[in-house]
């Protein structure tokens, strides 16, 4: 790949990774970390940016990505883990936000009033607009790469800048007592998981491979090489505008406190913004959310409508591709609070799953292992990570979880997945080696 067409397929993934919850979350959590900020941003970013770019790599080690390599773990499991993954990032939960809070900043700012009348119509135009950009897949690195990624740039970084000479002076926030009581960097790992970038990831390494073999790369491993400086383009791309978005969240000070019933992200960058430009400021905003959530929606709409009608042949892409814009705008409408309530302790349960198995690929790949060394971990992480959510949420009690090592923190799936791959191996000793 020449310097031109890695920076194009990188510019598109860094714009695919950053919709709606790459603004307010990083924001969000510098100014809940106070004195805390370093550790809370660097948990965040390892969810948020390492894991995803991991997620791409270990996606291109198969020529047909996950799909795959998923089948090493079980043919069974490949087709119900991508589901599950896809309508998660897609029609369910990532989609509807990137409406949501395109609407929550981009618009209402310039409302008198909030309606559900006001974001029904915006979701409308909304989605109208995804839906003909992503009716052209193949066009997706020219459209989103070459002209949607650098304007967004731009435009993040020129409020980046401008609040960081604004701020440099101010004296971080006061920590909120969650930071006392548990490890800041865990918090920040944990709120990492509602990006869902380490799970769209997956769905889009597809994406990245046909956009490189669109620029005329088919040999295996010019095609993993170019994945992987194309995914560090991005990830560099997205870490350093979190640690900037964080740095912003974490020296604002408020003069007249906080909102009882906005999203503190979407509030805190509508504040930033006027004070940083006025009204122009929110104008400013206003694209930026519109820009990043315009190209997140239409690499999911593109990512999901392709991979089932890899299931469904005889259904068309296009047919797909609206019946998952219909989904997606009918959920829209909870509004921004809602959707993400209601996504939590569906991705507490998917994210360690999903990070189990990018890891156990990427392990194999090096050191060729039993099929059960894969089989035994995922079961087991994928029942413990159940069975967590259900008891965190109240719905049945499992005290005993209390004792497994890292519970604490929320990481108890990681002693699992090890132990789960040692049994796993010496069970299968005598069993072929998976090899990709």
């Amino acid at each position: 790949m020449q310097r031109k067409d890695i920076f194009v397929v990188g510019f598109m993934l860094f714009a695919l990774f950053f919709g709606a919850g790459n603004l307010i979350f990083p924001t969000a959590l510098g100014f809940q970390s106070g004195e805390y900020f370093l550790s809370a941003i660097l948990g965040f970013i390892l969810t948020g940016v390492g894991l995803p770019l991991l997620s791409v790599i270990v996606g291109s080690i198969s020529e047909n990505g996950y799909r795959a390599s998923l089948k090493q773990i079980h043919p069974v499991y490949s087709i119900i883990f991508l589901i599950v993954v896809y309508l998660t990032i897609g029609p369910f939960f990532a989609i509807p936000r990137t409406a949501t809070t395109a609407y929550e900043i981009g618009v209402v700012p310039f409302l008198q009033q909030s309606t559900n009348m006001s974001l029904f119509f915006f979701s409308i135009l909304f989605f109208l607009l995804v839906l003909f950009v992503a009716l052209n897949p193949n066009s997706l690195a020219d459209n989103i790469g070459k002209y949607l990624t650098p304007t967004l740039l731009v435009t993040i970084l020129i409020l980046i800048i401008r609040t960081i000479t604004m701020y440099y002076s101010n004296d971080p926030q006061t920590a909120d007592v969650s930071f006392e009581l548990q490890a800041p960097s865990i918090i920040g790992f944990t709120e990492g998981y509602l990006t869902m970038d380490a799970i769209g990831a997956i769905a889009f390494s597809i994406i990245v491979l046909n956009s490189i073999r669109n620029l005329g790369v088919t040999n295996r491993k010019d095609l993993l090489i170019g994945t992987v400086k194309s995914s560090f383009l991005a990830a560099l791309l997205l870490g350093l505008v979190y640690i900037g978005l964080g740095w912003t969240g974490n020296r604002v000070i408020l003069n007249n406190g906080l909102p009882e019933k906005q999203n503190l992200g979407t509030f805190l960058l509508q504040y930033v913004s006027n004070e940083a430009f006025g009204a122009l400021g929110i104008i400013l905003l206003g694209t930026i959310v519109f820009l990043s959530c315009l190209t997140t929606a239409t690499g999911l709409i593109s990512a999901v409508s392709e991979y089932f009608n890899s299931l469904f042949p005889k259904i068309s892409y296009k047919t797909f591709a609206v019946l998952f814009t219909i989904v997606s705008f009918i959920l829209a409408n909870q509004g921004l609070d809602q959707v993400i309530k209601t996504s939590v302790p569906v991705l507490n349960v998917i994210y360690p799953i999903a990070m189990s198995t990018v890891l156990l690929l990427l392990f194999t790949y090096f050191i060729p292992s039993p099929r059960l060394s894969l089989q035994i971990p995922v079961i087991v992480v994928s029942l413990i990570s159940l069975l967590s959510m259900v008891h965190a949420n109240g719905w049945l009690q499992a005290d005993w979880l209390k004792i497994l090592p890292l519970y604490s923190y929320q990481l108890e799936w990681i002693p699992l997945l090890v132990s789960g791959y040692v049994m796993g191996y010496l069970a299968g000793m005598k069993q072929p080696k998976v090899t990709y």
